[in-house]
């Protein structure tokens, strides 16, 4: 999301006669997209305004440093003062105003907009792609969360749920075809709750708008995130087995795996209704590749509460997991009301034990695709070496394999010969 918002800002500011810049060190003003989700993101994001701050003093004395997104929607003010070292701080609904306010910044004056919006949603913006790979993009379809989990600050840094008109997502997604990308994804806080109504006064749910995608733009993969469990359908699960170009994978975060836990969290379903979700995906997509997020040691977690989770995931068999120590975050109603009660060594041990399961559940989900031959869409050079080439299946899981003499997006048959717990290793075998 914080991707996608980044090329929105770019565009807005490009078409108010800024110029993009490759390197940070050259540039007149720095911008700093931020994460409010867990304490650690925003300590890494006050690292990251100390380097400027540094470089401003020493060296670019009229160097603008702004601070947008999440948290600047949370800390507001507090990042302008001295300390900090911001001359701008705009939440996630105020983007059309940075022009504006980067122009006055110049001249010393500091500004700052923080509101949250309940219209907001950019959707006649076109993005302005100017990194990544050119083969995947990003495109919101809707903004902000009306579900409010204990735990979570979402509701408080990026507002209320409203959703795009179906026709700007699809005008966005077929000029993505026209530049030609290969995949897009389908952004949004809880993107199968997407509701949009037309000026006909028919609502179009998200299962629609995913076959109009999936119609609209044939030659590109689709993929979506993320899913609530409370609002994942059959009638999604249904478009996603009719059409081939939608991706089999779904990301549907658990947090934990005790009824209790979740009630706790407000997360409007039950064990046992998640694991009917499970059964019904794998039903219908058998080979359907499921993700999730996990929080270890949230308020009040018994041991009990611990070893429900662990057993949900011997249950599900998750190909990956997202997993995190629970933190506190200000202003949510676990913060104001239920309090950080688990002690941090007990979180940290009951993590490891999260990590060390999932890491053996996905060594054996990727196990059993050694043999099997996927259709493979090239995004560039592996991380370690340029010996290899790396891309994802439709399962959006990573192989590694011999460079080629392939470009960037072109799609391949690789067949996996081996595997390590997080990546797949394979040979082409045409192209």
């Amino acid at each position: 999301m914080n991707s996608n918002d980044s090329e929105i800002v770019a565009s807005l500011l490009e078409s108010s006669g800024f110029q993009w810049v490759d390197d940070s060190n050259s540039a007149d003003i720095v911008l700093i997209n931020t994460c409010a989700i867990r304490d650690n993101a925003e300590q890494r994001i006050l690292g990251r305004i100390a380097q400027y701050k540094k470089l401003k003093r020493t060296s670019r004395k009229d160097l603008v440093i702004g601070v947008l997104g999440c948290m600047a929607a949370r800390v507001k003010e507090d990042l302008l003062s001295p300390k900090i070292g911001a001359s701008v701080v705009v939440g996630p609904d105020g983007y059309r105003l940075l022009p504006e306010l980067l122009r006055e910044a110049a001249t010393g004056i500091q500004g700052v907009y923080t509101r949250l919006s309940r219209s907001e949603t950019y959707g006649e913006i076109e993005p302005l792609r100017y990194g990544g790979n050119r083969v995947s993009a990003f495109t919101s379809i809707m903004r902000g969360c009306n579900y409010a989990c204990t735990y979570c600050v979402v509701p408080f840094t990026r507002g209320p749920e409203r959703s795009r008109s179906v026709d700007s997502i699809l005008h966005e997604v077929k000029k993505l075809a026209e530049q030609g990308y290969k995949e897009v994804t389908l952004l949004g806080q809880t993107v199968d709750s997407y509701s949009w109504q037309a000026p006909s006064g028919n609502v179009v749910r998200f299962s629609t708008l995913l076959e109009q995608v999936a119609q609209a733009v044939p030659t590109l993969r689709v993929r979506f995130a993320t899913s609530h469990p409370h609002d994942m359908t059959e009638d999604v699960l249904r478009v996603m087995a009719t059409y081939p170009n939608v991706c089999h994978h779904i990301h549907l975060p658990v947090q934990s795996g005790a009824t209790s836990m979740l009630q706790r969290m407000k997360r409007r379903y039950t064990r046992e209704e998640y694991l009917r979700q499970i059964a019904l995906i794998r039903k219908l997509l058998p080979d359907c590749s499921i993700t999730t997020d996990i929080i270890a040691g949230f308020t009040g977690e018994t041991q009990e509460e611990h070893e429900a989770t662990l057993s949900l995931m011997r249950e599900v068999h998750f190909d990956l997991a997202y997993m995190f120590k629970y933190s506190e975050r200000p202003g949510t109603y676990a913060q104001r009301r239920l309090g950080d009660t688990v002690p941090e060594a007990v979180k940290g041990e009951r993590l490891q034990e999260i990590i060390d399961l999932q890491q053996q559940h996905s060594y054996e989900s990727n196990q059993r695709d050694v043999g099997k031959t996927f259709e493979v869409l090239v995004e560039g050079y592996s991380h370690k070496s340029e010996a290899d080439l790396c891309g994802r299946n439709m399962q959006n899981r990573m192989i590694v394999f011999p460079a080629t003499k392939v470009e960037v997006g072109a799609r391949l048959a690789v067949r996996v010969e081996q595997c390590t717990p997080s990546t797949l290793l394979g040979v082409v075998v045409s192209d």
